[in-house]
């Protein structure tokens, strides 16, 4: 990457659309990057195995893979630049572990607590960056309502962990058909 240090870049797009590749763009080829894997194993899905084996070949060999949920951590440890990919799946894991996906947890509060403490320590880790970060997210909020609570949760969510990322960013990108569009 030929920015300064300390650069932060969110790349949004759809299913598809490109954006995990024009991440790995923005890094020279011999950079040392931290790559974050937010995915999680499943051994027991051979489609996500496959998609898995598939992200680690396109990527530089002498990157680093960290596969964990706790990026906030591992923004305020790092020493050189850093790849999250992604914050969809990030919000997935958050979501999961507070137990967000049960609509009277939710509406009782307990776990919408628990995610939005999630969320806030992941913003201010982003804003507080020394190293040059890049994050990929699906931008969700462009098709079809989802017919569930938990869906439509998830959807919002997610648009307004992205919106408050992309407050603290430096750049924005949205790819569409492997076409980066600055915003």
């Amino acid at each position: 990457m030929t920015a300064a240090p300390g650069r932060r870049v969110l790349i949004l797009g759809g299913a598809r659309s490109g954006k995990s590749a024009a991440a790995e763009r923005r890094f020279s080829p011999d950079s040392r990057v931290s790559y974050v894997a937010t995915g999680g194993d499943r051994p027991d899905d051979p489609e996500w195995v496959e998609r898995i084996a598939a992200h680690r070949a396109a990527r530089p060999a002498h990157w680093r893979t960290v596969e964990t949920v706790d990026v906030a951590s591992v923004l305020a440890g790092a020493t050189g630049p850093v790849l999250v990919d992604c914050l969809t799946l990030w919000l997935t894991a958050v979501l999961d572990e507070a137990g967000g996906w049960d609509d009277r947890a939710w509406s009782q509060g307990r776990a919408k607590d628990l995610v939005r403490a999630r969320i806030d320590e992941l913003v201010a880790a982003w804003a507080a960056a020394t190293v040059d970060v890049v994050a990929v997210s699906n931008e969700i909020g462009m098709g079809v309502v989802p017919d569930t609570a938990s869906g439509r949760r998830f959807r919002d969510e997610l648009g307004w962990l992205n919106q408050r990322v992309a407050a603290v960013s430096d750049e924005v990108i949205l790819v569409v058909a492997g076409r980066e569009l600055r915003l």
